[in-house]
């Protein structure tokens, strides 16, 4: 066994761990030592214990404070998994000896989940009233880091598109739904009872931003049809922006069938039919950590959820029957 190998194996300690974040976050002796309470000598002290153990050099002293070399940077990722994990293992022990059941990290990627994760979540409630969820809304950008760093048990919504390669990510497709074409139920194509695509013409639009993963074929679709978007719109993929301005505007948005058919915000929705320019709603979850009995539990919620939404509103979506697939994801811009 060689020395990195014994001192890896065998001294490396959850505290060189958190040190080596801490550095790494503020790049500052100083600062270092105030946040954990001990001295400036006590910290270097530490750093160069560990950096001799390992015979690698971690950290360059520059003028503008410390760097992380390759070998830093290396371990310093490593470290923040490890540290996660931890944290996670910390979580299930203490809602164990309390009596709850756990707790699940849900990243959603709001326009596609809006509907379909709190209907899981009430199911959840009901089967487990001690197993708690933490809800952070993002982008697939911003939410895959998190799942793949341990940081997310799960990500709720539309399905990214997958490349051909297999690796990093477990989906299970939940909820195929069409993408409709809305208006404001006062909107004046509402009152329409036939509509061509020409008729859109002359109306602002509310648009999913550049990068993501609907705006493209959003675009290319719009333009088979000879349906030009104009400089009058808004961005955005928050879809109770995109509601409340449906109510107040002669905009024309793009939503998925179940959000489109809220019964406390009614919309219309425009008899122009679109192609399937999305893949169908879903959870992703790291295939290389697997799931806790949590999130196995709700993933089950998800399932039945999307169950009942079929039943809820007709014959326009479906469930996805197919068996869940494991396909790499990589770090899209955005996801509708």
């Amino acid at each position: 066994m060689s020395a990195l190998d014994w001192y890896l194996q065998i001294n490396l300690k959850a505290r060189h761990l958190r040190l080596l974040v801490t550095i790494d976050t503020y790049r500052n002796l100083s600062q270092v030592a105030e946040v954990t309470h001990v001295t400036v000598p006590a910290v270097s002290k530490s750093l160069a214990e560990l950096e001799r153990g390992l015979g690698l050099t971690l950290f360059s002293r520059t003028a503008q404070g410390l760097v992380p070399t390759p070998y830093g940077d290396c371990l310093i990722r490593h470290a923040r998994a490890m540290l996660t994990i931890l944290h996670q293992a910390r979580d299930e022990l203490k809602a164990l000896s309390s009596g709850t059941e756990g707790k699940v990290h849900i990243g959603m990627l709001p326009a596609s989940a809006s509907v379909l994760l709190p209907q899981a979540l009430s199911l959840l409630k009901q089967r487990s009233p001690g197993t708690n969820v933490v809800v952070i809304e993002g982008t697939t950008a911003t939410l895959l880091p998190e799942l793949w760093q341990g940081r997310l048990d799960l990500v709720v919504g539309r399905l990214p598109p997958p490349p051909d390669t297999l690796g990093s990510f477990e989906e299970k497709e939940l909820l195929e739904e069409p993408v409709t074409l809305v208006t404001g139920r006062h909107h004046p194509l509402a009152r329409r009872k036939t509509l061509a695509w020409s008729d859109l013409h002359p109306y602002p639009w509310i648009l999913p931003p550049p990068g993501s993963i609907l705006r493209d074929p959003l675009e290319r679709a719009l333009e088979a049809h000879d349906v030009p978007l104009t400089n009058n719109y808004i961005e955005t993929l928050s879809i109770h922006v995109v509601r409340a301005h449906l109510q107040v505007s002669d905009c024309i948005a793009v939503m998925a069938d179940t959000s489109a058919n809220d019964t406390a915000q009614p919309l219309h929705t425009l008899p122009l039919s679109l192609p399937r320019l999305l893949r169908p709603a879903g959870v992703l979850w790291n295939r290389n950590r697997g799931l806790t009995p949590s999130a196995q539990l709700m993933v089950s919620c998800l399932e039945e959820a999307a169950q009942r939404l079929l039943k809820g509103h007709g014959t326009t979506s479906r469930v996805v029957s197919s068996p869940a697939k494991a396909n790499r994801v990589h770090q899209t811009p955005d996801a509708q």
